[in-house]
């Protein structure tokens, strides 16, 4: 892979479009994400603990933001390296972090209510459908079932920016070819994820629906992604260089900060909080100040070992350069860099005490039932309307509650012609919630008066 090609700034379904030297591609692509209402969604939308009221518990929107910090970070550091070496052109280091601050912005805009459970209950409820395969589930073909079954944000998200958004003209967002490249964590289908003959890193879920494929088979050609097949003839692409950076990013931020937000809300203590990014930062060879809170000494590490997570992920980067360029290297750079036995010790520590926690645990069996009530609920609708042969105005014509239920919650039943449009309609919908918009809903449709 050569850089010229893979930091094209030319756009999606608009590769005429001229890049502006005082207003570059990526730019414009940051302000095309973070002017977004899926973006500004994301501001009620978990990170790790549902429906949180303290003020300073990370939600989706500065997740992502602190996110596209540290991305631009590690792209400037991997860029000014490669300049200094002769790998990269003077003055693309700018692009590179540029691209990588955008693609770590619009990292999470596909993720539904209630976090990664909502992701889980939203699966749940088409395995269900599939099983009994009744109602818009028995006439989804086999092949693509696994779309709903594992619902992944990640490929709703490609499906967000490359469809749906800017009144669903071609393209959606119209991002660069390099953004988007640099936000494909997994360069696949459903079906070629489910197929592969080789594990790799990309292969472990997949980014992109089958009826997306065609734009994102765009966007790798002009990058010049190494295209590959399954033994059964599904393609499949190597990862851009530059979303493991995006990962890498995100990794250090949501490790560091969900730390710091368990020892906010008291799922786990100060102290061991503090001891725990001490394994990041190193030891200090003097004790703290004295006037020093546990809290602003918490707050003062985390900021150290984002730094020093930061340095590190960019040696992993450089280090495992010629593997990455050529598509092979196949694993995160946290996971081979100086800090990863601390970053393991972090995803311990979240999984036995901050993903656990009981009142995380109960929001997430809430949040499960209140999205199954909404999709049980909004299904019905999508039965009606294929009763009216997929007909929008005949449905709103001859079914009242259908047509008053549309219009309050400004349904989107543009594109719906089956079963299969019917289930990513059923899916932008309800993945599209923030997390007290879907409880809203729900009141709604099980006839609670809102207080």
């Amino acid at each position: 892979m050569e850089w010229t090609q893979l930091l094209d700034p030319r756009r999606l379904c608009r590769p005429d479009y001229a890049d502006k030297p005082n207003r570059p591609a990526y730019l414009q692509d940051y302000d095309r994400i973070l002017f977004s209402e899926p973006f500004r969604r994301l501001a009620q939308k978990t990170q790790v603990h549902p429906l949180y009221d303290h003020d300073h518990v990370h939600h989706r929107m500065i997740h992502s933001m602190e996110t596209s910090s540290v991305g631009r970070s590690l792209g400037i550091q991997v860029g000014e390296a490669l300049v200094a070496d002769g790998r990269l052109k003077d003055g693309l280091q700018h692009v590179m972090a540029g691209t990588v601050q955008a693609a770590c912005l619009v990292h999470d805009i596909g993720n539904p209510p209630f976090g990664h459970s909502g992701e889980a209950s939203i699966g749940a409820w088409f395995a269900q459908q599939f099983a009994a395969n009744t109602g818009i589930a028995a006439g989804i073909a086999p092949e693509h079932r696994a779309e709903f079954e594992a619902f992944e944000g990640n490929a709703q998200g490609f499906r967000i920016v490359s469809r749906l958004e800017m009144a669903r003209r071609e393209g959606g967002m119209r991002l660069s070819y390099a953004t988007l490249g640099a936000f494909a964590k997994y360069p696949c289908t459903a079906s070629a994820a489910a197929n592969a003959d080789e594990s790799y890193v990309g292969l472990k879920k997949f980014g992109c629906f089958a009826s997306d494929e065609t734009l994102f088979a765009e966007v790798a050609t002009a990058l010049g992604l190494p295209e590959e097949r399954t033994s059964s003839g599904h393609r499949w692409w190597r990862r851009h260089p530059l979303a493991f950076l995006v990962e890498a990013a995100d990794d250090i931020c949501y490790r560091i900060l969900d730390l710091e937000d368990a020892a906010t809300v008291g799922d786990l203590g100060g102290d061991d909080a503090s001891d725990i990014l001490e394994e990041i930062t190193g030891k200090p060879n003097r004790p703290p100040e004295p006037e020093m809170t546990l809290r602003e000494r918490t707050g003062m590490l985390r900021a150290m070992a984002i730094g020093a997570a930061i340095d590190s992920a960019v040696d992993a980067f450089l280090e495992h350069y010629d593997a990455i360029m050529a598509g092979s290297f196949n694993d995160g750079l946290m996971e081979v860099s100086s800090k990863a036995e601390a970053f393991k010790r972090l995803k311990q520590i979240s999984n036995a005490r901050i993903f656990t926690a009981q009142r995380k645990t109960e929001l997430e069996v809430v949040g499960r039932k209140v999205l199954f009530t909404i999709l049980d609920e909004f299904h019905a609708l999508f039965i009606a309307l294929r009763a009216c042969n997929w007909d929008t105005e005949t449905l709103l014509k001859e079914h009242g509650y259908w047509t008053q239920l549309v219009r309050a919650v400004d349904l989107d039943l543009r594109g719906v012609t089956d079963e299969y449009t019917a289930a990513h309609a059923l899916t932008d919908f309800v993945s599209g919630m923030t997390d007290r918009y879907a409880i809203r809903v729900r009141d709604m449709i099980t006839g609670q008066v809102p207080s």
